[in-house]
């Protein structure tokens, strides 16, 4: 579906494309690939390996919404958000994929970095119940 189009590309289309070379998007994709041959319970996904992680990828490079992501990869967003954590925590588990250490921020390389957060949060709100709510007596005087 996706990955087939974007494999033709030449490597610095896939780079600008994705935010990540080639090979590094082929070991990515190798390391989630190995979590799922040891997965032994559970749906499969119906989307492909490289699939998945295109779509992490993409995620990252856009800072598109996930109802929007859902709609393009005919995904529900729910099913979207899923599939993001459950690449991230397979490649931060891996410890190959990871940001600069504080400390080597932190020291004087002539660099500046600039690390943006920009992830989607859900947010929990409480139930409303009918207990929940006081109501005002009614009097029969205007």
């Amino acid at each position: 579906m996706r990955y087939e189009k974007a494999r033709k590309l030449k490597d610095a289309e896939f780079k600008r494309l994705c935010g990540v070379r080639r090979e590094t998007f082929l070991a990515m994709c190798k390391i989630v690939q190995t979590v799922e041959d040891q997965k032994t319970s559970g749906r499969s996904c119906n989307l492909s390996v490289e699939n998945q992680v295109l779509l992490t990828l993409t995620f990252w490079r856009e800072y598109r919404t996930m109802f929007h992501l859902g709609q393009d990869w005919g995904l529900h967003e729910s099913n979207v958000s899923r599939l993001v954590r459950r690449i991230e925590d397979i490649l931060i588990k891996s410890k190959k994929f990871s940001l600069p250490s504080k400390r080597r921020l932190l020291e004087e390389d002539g660099l500046t970095y600039t690390i943006v957060d920009a992830t989607e949060m859900t947010i929990e709100r409480p139930k409303k119940n009918r207990g929940d709510v006081i109501r005002e007596k009614r009097s029969g005087t205007p």
